[in-house]
């Protein structure tokens, strides 16, 4: 009959399961940031570290907290080294009093998770990411509607203007929003130049900075601010509305008489911060007209 597994073993099997899932995490963090992208690549770095150090504290605890009878040597390779005490000493009472021994310990080790997934709750509840989203959700309410998610690859701001563009009909993608806004830029460097500086130097955009600029909002994932948003609202002539939690919505392109397109734009939303979201018809408003 197959031995069943010890405390060490199972918290060595989690160990290595919550490794991988971060290291996923972490992939996917990476390629949401463009390469060119100086100051978030520099924070990735920074979140990528401290996402490691603390799952390496978490570890660590973790494996202190086990019971003092057993001790792993190595629970990234599933390797133990047990107490004398744990071999058999007297046939079958003996194996029973360790198989009792382990459900006890798996019990215990049981309580230990709730605890920390009881922990984790309250935390979350208290971050700045649930309390921004409250904040979010209140300001939608009073206005019947809420937030649709959208995905984030860098293109969050015009998957958002595109998923508002298709509510009205406009069949306009990605790849558009995104050529017509580089271009409309280029042709408009006045308008647009003045307002960028180089991160390294501080100094306003060279020409062929500028120009960089324009070609990676056209044809790459560059995340895309203020100024890209003054763009889109010229391309479109529509005005854009960007609600925030914190501070009053900003109109951008009021000179244009359409109804504005609104956008969600979330500073804690992600372990990179800024996103931008879509909006929708509020569910119970939605199902109340249907009614």
């Amino acid at each position: 009959m197959e031995e069943a597994e010890t405390a060490e073993d199972l918290l060595a099997k989690q160990h290595r399961k919550e490794k991988k899932d971060l290291q996923a995490r972490i992939q996917s963090m990476k390629n949401a940031v463009p390469k060119n992208d100086k100051k978030r690549r520099k924070q990735l770095t920074e979140d990528v570290a401290r996402l490691e150090a603390e799952l390496s504290q978490k570890h660590e605890e973790e494996v202190a907290r086990l019971p003092s009878a057993e001790k792993v040597e190595d629970l990234d390779n599933g390797v133990e080294t047990l107490g004398l005490d744990d071999e058999p000493k007297d046939g079958k009472q003996s194996r029973t009093s360790k198989a009792q021994k382990r459900r006890d310990k798996k019990a215990v080790l049981e309580k230990e998770r709730e605890t920390r997934i009881a922990e984790a709750e309250v935390e979350n509840l208290m971050g700045s990411r649930h309390q921004e989203g409250l904040k979010l959700a209140s300001k939608l309410a009073g206005r019947q509607l809420q937030v649709r998610e959208v995905s984030s690859d860098g293109h969050c701001m015009y998957r958002a203007v595109e998923d508002q563009l298709a509510e009205r009909g406009l069949g306009v993608g990605i790849e558009e929003l995104r050529r017509r806004t580089g271009e409309h830029m280029r042709s408009r460097a006045d308008d647009f130049l003045p307002f960028l500086t180089n991160p390294q130097t501080g100094d306003l955009y060279t020409a062929d900075e500028f120009e960089k600029y324009c070609s990676d909002v056209a044809g790459t994932a560059a995340w895309g601010g203020q100024l890209e948003l003054r763009a889109l609202t010229q391309v479109l002539r529509i005005p854009i509305e960007v609600i925030q939690a914190d501070s009053p919505s900003i109109v951008i392109g009021e000179e244009y008489e359409a109804p504005a397109i609104v956008l969600i734009y979330m500073r804690h939303a992600y372990g990179l911060g800024e996103h931008y979201n879509s909006v929708e018809t509020l569910k119970e408003a939605a199902n109340e007209e249907e009614g």
